[in-house]
């Protein structure tokens, strides 16, 4: 079945990047002239994807704002002969739908997914990326097509290459010759490391990875933060395949002023 939906979780406060996003949703934070989440909603519509599922925040209206169609300033530019801008705040041929994800409650990766299963047919596949990052390609092709192509009616994750100095800031992926998840180990040292490719949540999960997200998610044992890849583990060791996928792009990263300054740095030099 060909995948047509995206879950994009985007309901975090952005705490590490406080003052600025007490006013500025932490996805809504720009790169270049556009918004992060722009970039991740710009390569799902390059893959084919019709219909994505912005889960946000309680106070959440920028990106709502952003994504719906501003008649007034389509007004305004049309009356001062500007029409050629026009292009530019067109919103994208999809739907988007928004799930308001409570404040308090559960909380982690799993959970936004799990408030969008309703919405998702017992047969279906889905793409989920987190919304406060991306990978950009010069070339302007798709990371989410080759995600979607590799995974087949499996599911497959996208691994991001780093420098070894920098692997024991991030989840690592490990993998087989054939580039089949195994495991992904939490912040290893150098020596210790099973690959340089670092896990970005940014996947393609079947019905089988997705029930198993619901039913964790169910759970009530779980203290402090419900981790996505605690039941795509699980999905592993249930016999399940995942392919792992490198990415071609750069990988642009808001969470941080150093990764943000970086992403702007990248996307502006690449338009010179």
């Amino acid at each position: 079945m060909k995948i047509t939906k995206a879950i994009i979780p985007v309901a975090g406060w952005g705490t590490r990047r406080l003052p600025v996003t007490k006013a500025i949703e932490k996805c809504m934070l720009p790169i270049g002239n556009r918004p992060v989440i722009d970039y991740v909603v710009t390569d799902c519509v390059k893959a084919g994807i019709t219909d994505i599922y912005f889960v946000v925040g309680e106070q959440s209206t920028q990106i709502r704002d952003y994504y719906r169609d501003n008649s007034d300033l389509n007004d305004y530019l049309v009356r001062n002969h500007k029409e050629s801008m026009l292009a530019l705040i067109k919103p994208p041929k999809v739907g988007f739908h928004f799930i308001t994800q409570p404040s308090y409650g559960k909380y982690g990766t799993a959970i936004p997914v799990s408030l969008v299963l309703p919405y998702i047919e017992n047969d279906e596949s889905v793409v989920v990326l987190m919304g406060d990052d991306c990978i950009y390609n010069q070339d302007d092709s798709s990371e989410v097509a080759r995600l979607i192509e590799s995974a087949g009616t499996d599911c497959a994750m996208l691994g991001v290459e780093v420098p070894p100095t920098e692997l024991s800031r991030y989840g690592v992926i490990d993998m087989d010759d054939n580039g089949t998840f195994k495991r992904i180990v939490e912040k290893p040292s150098g020596d210790e490391a099973p690959s340089n490719l670092i896990n970005v949540s940014k996947y393609v999960l079947n019905n089988a990875a997705l029930r198993l997200i619901n039913d964790y998610s169910s759970r009530d044992d779980i203290s402090g933060e419900y981790y996505i890849t605690d039941p795509i583990n699980q999905y592993v060791q249930n016999g399940g395949s995942l392919r792992v996928v490198r990415a071609n792009g750069q990988y642009l990263d808001s969470g941080t002023v150093e990764g943000w300054l970086k992403a702007n740095k990248i996307v502006i030099e690449g338009q010179l």
